[in-house]
């Protein structure tokens, strides 16, 4: 196998949306991602370090969720307090849920953007606490224990004004055609790491054991054709490395691999989901 350097991981999700202000309405208010600029009808958001989300407007734009493309990018907090925190603010304002489930490697929360987005909010467990079968990790969909998310809180903690800035892109999960293309471009082109595979259905992979950097899923209605010119969709998620070496590395093995205008590689994977390798910034 080829093989990717253990500390790879996702950086920003670059998103296209049908109005600019609802949507940063919703990410400030809601999410609590920060503007780090914004340039026209564009705008990159984040917790005040790198930039976690990239925003297009296009008027008029059409949710696409019956395609190929994101399922959902998903937003990594620090410590279970930071998630308890966040869902009780998030409770406070009345914020419409998708879903909360355990993972056993993690607990998640889910929700909407206006675009019809897929968003997860979520924390780890310490990797010592998750369990294994072999060379796969072991993960599941349990119902949330809430109350036992929310006793992490001691009642005195000041009001949650946003994210905290060691959040970071923690994986991105898709809608595919095919789970076996999808898992041979990721591991023998891109090369990550085969952590969990459940049937045809979906296939989780990741650089340096992680439970997850990339997730594929395939739906019976879902995934056999990219979402139509002018949809609000995925456009495409970046993938960090550390440093150029890795990335001529990486980009050797991937045939249609070109250059990317102001730095970096993109690639499309089978189900014509862009990704963007590019060298991460030192700190």
């Amino acid at each position: 196998m080829p093989g990717i350097a253990p500390d790879t991981r996702m950086g920003s999700v670059h998103l296209t949306v049908s109005n600019i202000g609802r949507s940063l309405d919703y990410y400030e208010r809601v999410v609590g991602l920060q503007v780090h600029e914004r340039t026209n009808g564009d705008a990159r958001l984040g917790a005040g370090g790198e930039d976690l989300l990239v925003l297009y407007e296009q008027p008029g734009a059409e949710p696409a969720p019956r395609n190929t493309g994101l399922f959902h990018f998903a937003l990594l907090l620090p410590t279970r307090h930071d998630l308890a925190r966040w869902l009780g603010r998030a409770v406070q304002q009345e914020v419409r849920f998708e879903g909360m489930s355990d993972h056993l490697v993690s607990e998640a929360l889910y929700l909407r953007d206006p675009d019809w987005h897929g968003i997860e909010i979520y924390r780890d467990r310490p990797r010592a606490e998750w369990e294994r079968d072999g060379n796969f990790v072991r993960m599941a969909t349990l119902p949330l224990d809430v109350q036992g998310v929310l006793s992490s809180l001691d009642g005195g903690e000041p009001e949650l004004e946003g994210l905290p800035r060691g959040t970071t892109m923690g994986h991105v999960h898709l809608q595919v055609a095919d789970i076996a293309a999808t898992e041979s471009f990721y591991t023998d082109q891109v090369g990550l790491d085969l952590q969990a595979r459940y049937g045809d259905q979906a296939s989780f992979m990741s650089a340096g054991g992680y439970h997850h950097h990339l997730g594929g899923n395939v739906w019976n209605s879902r995934g056999a054709a990219p979402p139509p010119p002018g949809s609000a969709a995925l456009r495409h998620f970046t993938v960090l490395l550390p440093d150029e070496q890795e990335l001529e590395r990486v980009a050797a093995r991937i045939p249609d691999a070109a250059r990317a205008d102001g730095g970096g590689v993109v690639v499309e994977d089978p189900s014509r989901n862009k990704l963007l390798l590019v060298v991460a910034r030192k700190e």
